[in-house]
């Protein structure tokens, strides 16, 4: 996507540092209540943590031991307003949790999900109930020893597209979205920030001014503030690293699952793509310093053992398809357990010389949103630019008018109006671009119309799309997290992707 340049005598609002979640939520916020924001990233929005999660939108049924109250009702509340905002991108699943005599007790169980069901008042997904797997349809997948346990809601959610649009929607707004640019110095003076940013394809660089800085930076927060902003801060974030694998399809139905670890964790093994099972998460405490990572072996061995302790049909390390693993950057509230961290966020505002500086520690998916009200509400006093009334709760998202009858409606419609789109791909259109698959197809009226085919069922066209629109400059853009067909193209057709790609973005 073009963004323009900045003229040098212009002064930003609000300067947000990181494209993840927080900051595309805070960017989106921002500018609908009238400010001016320029928001960098330096590599692909939701490069790091925000594509890395178990993709839930959801309380945090296992935060309530931890006590946790105010995030758990917090984060339900959210799972309601965001399965609104995006049909497209989110919907409810239900999770099937089998009791085991090995971990927590039924009575704990249950009190735990009657809470789960009631700390939200504007719960509108089916309660949880008791189920008996001997009669159930979900204890097909289960050894016969488990003959009890429950069943409750939760959301899924494709996190790297909903990072993807509600920066689109920024933009759209009237915010400056810049990936591939990295902030490499700034500075306060007279009052406003003066930041040096690199241009990572190019190695340009520009200076903009800003009358307040955010730094959204994720895993990088602590690290931005010592070494790039030079300011001490009391606060750190506990780097956590999530690792996830992708087998072939475990077992039928659309219930997720999740199951009790000896160690007191839990694993969820949820239904994925159509043709595979995702199972996931770790929680390895991460000492370096913050990168791309990767799933060790025994986090495999770890992950296959937690589900086959329950599955009839057993994973082995051989079976994994893909994998994933990100970092999650928690405030550290120096628990000594890594699963025992909170999930919660805190919002550290330093006003010094007048120039704000708002850095974000910790947080987590379901609750960005509720996070970027906070920060601008914590910012306002300082910035009057963004103390308008919030707003975000009740608009949805790019491609989230689907209309009357949600998702199964807006495809029946569009089946209608492009009778030649095969039902596999209006299906996948639907899912990841909701409303505006009609602007992908255009005037088209045939496959033909679409394009090249590049790989299964890609076409230059939506390629074409993801670039002018979604920020897209890589096949991994394309195939990773704007969407996972990467898991369905094969080596040449994926290096075909990439060669149009290099192409177009040259």
């Amino acid at each position: 996507m073009t963004t323009p340049t900045a003229s040098p005598a212009r002064i930003y609002d609000l300067l947000i540092v990181g494209g993840g979640v927080n900051g595309a939520g805070i960017a989106r916020d921002a500018v609908g209540r009238g400010a001016s924001v320029l928001l960098v990233e330096q590599d692909d929005l939701a490069s790091y943590t925000s594509s890395s999660s178990t993709k839930l939108i959801h309380g945090g049924l296992r935060y309530l031991e931890y006590y946790e109250f105010r995030l758990v009702r917090e984060a339900l509340m959210e799972r309601e307003r965001l399965l609104k905002m995006a049909p497209h991108i989110m919907w409810p699943l239900r999770f099937v949790l089998p009791h085991s005599k090995l971990v927590r007790p039924a009575w704990m169980l249950k009190a735990g999900l009657f809470l789960y069901d009631h700390l939200a008042s504007n719960m509108t997904l089916p309660k949880s109930r008791g189920i008996d797997f001997r009669t159930h349809s979900s204890g097909a997948a289960l050894k016969p020893e488990y003959t009890k346990g429950f069943v409750y809601s939760d959301g899924w959610v494709q996190d790297s597209r909903l990072v993807v649009l509600n920066a689109m929607d920024a933009a759209e707004r009237g915010a400056d979205i810049r990936t591939r640019t990295r902030l490499i110095a700034a500075s306060r003076a007279n009052g406003v920030w003066e930041a040096t940013l690199e241009d990572r394809a190019t190695g340009k660089t520009t200076t903009v001014r800003a009358k307040a800085l955010v730094n959204a930076a994720g895993p990088w927060v602590a690290r931005l503030l010592a070494d790039t902003l030079k300011i001490p801060n009391s606060k750190s974030v506990r780097l956590v690293k999530g690792s996830h694998i992708i087998v072939p399809r475990v077992y039928e139905g659309p219930q997720a699952y999740i199951f009790q670890n000896p160690d007191k964790r839990i694993v969820f093994a949820i239904p994925y793509e159509q043709k595979f099972t995702l199972i996931g998460t770790t929680d390895i405490p991460w000492k370096q310093e913050p990168s791309k990572v990767n799933i060790a072996p025994d986090e495999v061995t770890y992950l296959c053992e937690s589900v086959n302790r329950y599955l009839n049909v057993q994973v082995k390390e051989s079976d994994v398809v893909w994998s994933y693993a990100g970092l999650r950057p928690l405030y550290d509230d120096a628990s000594a357990n890594a699963s025992a961290v909170t999930r919660d966020y805190v919002l550290d505002l330093d006003t010094q010389d007048g120039a704000p500086l708002l850095s974000i520690f910790g947080g987590k998916i379901t609750t960005y949103r509720k996070l970027a009200e906070h920060a601008l509400e914590k910012l306002a006093p300082v910035l009057p630019a963004v103390a308008g009334q919030s707003w975000t709760a009740q608009e949805v998202l790019p491609g989230g008018d689907m209309g009357d009858g949600g998702f199964d409606q807006a495809l029946a419609r569009l089946r209608r109006t492009a009778q030649w789109l095969p039902e596999g791909l209006a299906w996948r259109l639907m899912r990841n671009y909701g409303s505006r698959t009609y602007e992908i197809i255009g005037e088209a009226n045939s496959m033909q119309d679409m394009g090249e085919l590049l790989g299964g069922d890609l076409t230059s066209r939506e390629v074409d799309y993801l670039i002018s629109r979604e920020w897209a400059r890589t096949a991994e853009d394309v195939l990773w997290r704007r969407s996972k067909l990467g898991l369905h193209l094969s080596d040449a057709e994926k290096a075909k992707v990439d060669a149009y790609i290099g192409k177009k973005v040259a």
